[in-house]
């Protein structure tokens, strides 16, 4: 099939099961009417991949170049929290990490500023008031000494276990330095290691130089709730705020090669669409796909136990909020018919989530960041397009 005007008629490529026609016409209309330059969708059923689909062209200095390839990389945002603490629950899976037991039994530099009682639970919820990085330094968000120094002594914005916030630009690291206190190992080497590299997925915290000749830039959209926020700065701007530790002038940091190999979990893991919808398929049917098992049922549960239902104490949005995933939320992170979905999206429209009713997962990306504040219209047409396939 080909798309419309919107990429100069680039071919899109892959399968498509039958069942799934919808989710191939939905994401060839993205090209032709919503302005998509590049981009991959998956989906996976009961452990079997029925979409596997790319197109456009890659971005390169923010401009559209050759064709989107089947193992283009793209950066997925705040997924990488997801990852980050699907990994820290594997850990707990196998009696390493105890829900209840403070953070600072397991990081006693943590237990400075009035957080020496925070549990693990209340910081892996985003309920311990650490939504901005003050005491970390300008610019040091590749630096993991010196944003878990700095995040160790941030004093919490608000008593801790009472409000629910998302921590946008400091959880990868708050739970990632759990990962590396009980594993010896930063987060992404724990996730090659025990999951991606088992596996055979496309997916990375640092990225190796070897595979960067792969990677497509994001192109920013003005429009961009986020985006707007970032380049605003000003004193009430809580988005700014919190992400001040960026190096650079560009609020969304391109992908500079003095980064590519670094890890900075809140949102800068990379890989394809179809990586990330295999790990969730793990998840929607029971922890396992391919023989491997990446979480029991029970953390699986654990995980995806509903923390808190409320608008969020950073953004104003209303969020239903996990340990580490969000359940499905109408209108910002609309994941099906399934109330009890659960999955995580990254700024721009990159998305993942598990519907285990249906055994189902789904993952998107692209190169060009949505408009508004939610998952934007063509990752919302494609969640609708599986939607109507009627599985």
């Amino acid at each position: 099939m080909t798309t419309g005007a919107g990429v100069d008629a680039m071919p899109l490529a892959g399968t498509c099961d039958s069942g799934f026609a919808r989710v191939a016409e939905a994401f060839a209309e993205n090209f032709a009417v919503r302005d998509e330059i590049g981009a991959a969708v998956a989906v996976y059923v009961d452990g079997e991949i029925a979409v596997d689909l790319w197109g456009g062209r890659v971005v390169r200095d923010q401009k559209p170049a050759e064709p989107w390839g089947r193992d283009t990389i793209v950066r997925m945002m705040s997924i990488n929290k997801a990852v980050t603490a699907i990994c820290a629950h594997r850990l707990a899976d196998h009696g390493l990490l105890d829900y209840e037991r403070r953070v600072a039994d397991y990081w006693p530099e943590f237990a400075q500023a009035g957080k020496e009682s925070i549990t693990v639970r209340t910081l892996m919820a985003g309920r311990a008031g650490l939504v901005f990085p003050d005491a970390v330094p300008d610019g040091a968000a590749f630096d993991w000494p010196a944003m878990v120094d700095g995040l160790a002594r941030q004093a919490p914005i608000w008593a801790p276990g009472t409000r629910g916030a998302y921590h946008s630009s400091t959880y990868g690291h708050l739970v990632g330095e759990l990962v590396r206190r009980l594993t010896g190992k930063l987060p992404g080497a724990y996730f090659r290691e025990e999951i991606g590299e088992p596996l055979g997925l496309d997916y990375w915290f640092a990225l190796p130089r070897a595979e960067q000749h792969r990677l497509s830039e994001i192109l920013p959209n003005p429009d961009s709730a986020t985006y707007a926020a970032l380049s605003g700065g000003g004193a009430g701007n809580n988005l700014a705020r919190a992400w001040r530790i960026l190096p650079g002038a560009n609020p969304l940091m391109r992908d500079h090669p003095d980064y590519l190999g670094k890890e900075m979990p809140s949102a800068f893991g990379r890989g394809t669409a179809r990586a990330m919808a295999k790990l969730f398929a793990a998840l929607a049917r029971g922890g396992d796909i391919d023989g491997v098992r990446v979480l029991s049922p029970q953390a699986i549960d654990a995980m995806t136990t509903l923390q808190w239902d409320a608008p969020c104490a950073l953004t104003g949005r209303r969020f239903r909020y996990c340990l580490g995933v969000y359940k499905n939320t109408p209108g910002l992170r609309p994941m099906g018919r399934n109330p009890d979905a659960f999955g995580h999206m990254g700024v721009g429209g990159s998305f993942v989530f598990a519907d285990p009713e249906r055994r189902l997962s789904f993952s998107y990306c692209t190169n060009f960041m949505c408009a508004g504040d939610g998952i934007g219209e063509r990752c919302t047409a494609l969640v609708e397009a599986v939607d109507a396939s009627g599985r």
